[in-house]
């Protein structure tokens, strides 16, 4: 059975080499879990698409089942599930997150 919500999710993560699920867009973040995975991608350099949970309660339900993770926000890097605002935060502490992008061929500006 089809699943439409679904197939705009796989399209959006398919299309876009970093694509942010987030409550409010890059530029007006509307919950600080967001803000901080924001802040993280706009500090690499990482040029990503944000997907605005809260127009559209279809996409903000559907992909908490499509990843099975119960929180916003979620990151996907190259069609690949990374995970939320902790995760996240903790890889760019620990250096995994440029080693994730470098990986997946995703440009970004070097750590200084």
């Amino acid at each position: 059975m089809s699943n439409p919500t679904f197939e705009r999710i796989q399209a959006d993560i398919t299309e876009n080499p970093v694509v942010l699920f987030m409550k409010g867009t890059p530029v007006f973040p509307q919950c600080g879990f967001s803000a901080r995975v924001v802040q993280i991608l706009s500090h690499m350099g990482v040029p990503f698409k944000g997907v605005n949970v809260l127009e559209d309660m279809e996409i903000r339900e559907g992909i908490k089942s499509f990843t099975n993770w119960p929180t916003i926000p979620q990151l996907y890097v190259k069609g690949e599930f990374v995970g939320g605002c902790d995760i996240v935060m903790e890889m760019f502490q620990s250096g995994e997150l440029s080693t994730l992008l470098n990986e997946k061929g995703v440009a970004h500006k070097a750590e200084a």
